[in-house]
């Protein structure tokens, strides 16, 4: 009769102990990826079978995982991060693992204040959702001794996972739409320096331009939130040049591309008849004009399942490393872009 084949024969053949063996087998953080394999290897060459307790022990496995967001992200209107976190507790489920959201309050984020789920030890690790200051993710990644994903924004100094959309690819894609429907004169709303997200698609906006030998005018870049707070403000900002109106205007996002729809329709212009608006992110809100907004789908269901993805792994295994993953969005015509002309050349 065979053998029957224990942790204990394989754990003798590599020289270490039964717990190694049992986490490796059972994908428990605690061992590298080099002796991890070493480890399945030799379990495969012995026999070594599973228990049906070990393998319930390895699919029952479940991570609790925390979730911060910046308060300014989550106002009446911007509902876009709701969506976004919406998505990640879903994955999280599919995973058997549960979600915890903390929402950081602009004191909090500027004292570079602990947030309670790490200070609490109550997640097993973090997703960084949208931006923050650039010395409060410093801070965390400091400080945390948890593993953290950033979601919808980056680490610039490539030491933290994360995973964003095609921000500047998605803004040249719609910028680029603008001048195949005729227009020369073209706007950009969004506050630069607000976020990184602003800042790619004002870039992905810039490259269009200079590809089709345009130069930028200054007063058709209009803000549309307070920079220090991200705080979108209508009757503060989306203020319209006086004279010399662009025929369209791309916007940083959906929200701000109503906004500028209705701010338009107030000085009596017409879209697209008299300016063509386009957005990015493809989510609207019910109050806003009724009119499709020509926009950049942000592939949020992706994203959420990537961020949920890379940060188990690294649970699991502190020395998983995914970098930067860029999700590729998709374009929306629809009815605010109208055609005014022939297609401007590329240069």
């Amino acid at each position: 009769m065979a053998k029957t084949i224990k942790m204990a024969d394989i754990a003798g053949r590599l020289g270490v102990s039964v717990v190694t063996v049992s986490k490796a087998l059972s994908g428990q953080k605690g061992v590298s990826d080099e002796m991890r394999e070493k480890i399945k290897k030799v379990a495969d060459e012995l026999g070594y079978v599973r228990t049906v307790q070990e393998k319930s022990e390895k699919m029952q496995k479940s991570y609790t995982l925390g979730i911060i967001v910046a308060e300014r992200f989550l106002a009446d209107n911007q509902s876009f991060y709701w969506s976004l976190y919406q998505e990640v507790s879903r994955n999280a489920v599919r995973k058997s693992c549960f979600t915890l959201l903390e929402v950081i309050g602009y004191k909090d984020e500027e004292e570079c204040a602990m947030p309670k789920v790490l200070s609490e030890n109550k997640a097993d690790g973090l997703v960084i959702m949208g931006s923050f200051d650039r010395k409060y993710v410093n801070y965390l990644k400091t400080v945390s001794k948890k593993p953290l994903v950033s979601l919808d924004s980056f680490d610039v100094e490539g030491e933290m996972d994360s995973v964003v959309s095609n921000n500047m690819v998605g803004a040249y894609t719609v910028t680029n739409y603008l001048f195949e429907m005729g227009h020369r004169k073209i706007g950009f709303v969004g506050t630069r320096l607000a976020t990184a997200s602003i800042d790619d698609r004002y870039f992905g906006y810039l490259k269009s331009l200079m590809e089709h030998g345009i130069e930028l005018n200054p007063e058709w870049v209009l803000e549309d939130r307070e920079r220090k707070t991200g705080k979108v403000d209508y009757e503060e900002y989306f203020t319209l040049p006086k004279e010399n109106m662009p025929t369209a205007f791309f916007c940083n996002c959906d929200l701000s591309a109503n906004l500028m729809v209705r701010k338009l329709r107030e000085a009596g212009y017409k879209v697209p008849e008299d300016v063509s608006v386009a957005g990015f992110d493809h989510f609207r809100d019910m109050q806003m004009p009724e009119i499709g907004i020509t926009t950049y789908e942000i592939n949020v269901k992706r994203m959420a399942r990537r961020a949920v993805h890379i940060l188990t792994r690294k649970i699991e295994n502190p020395e998983y490393y995914s970098g930067m993953c860029v999700i590729a969005g998709k374009f929306i015509p629809q009815e605010s872009v109208g055609q005014i002309g022939f297609p401007v050349p590329f240069v």
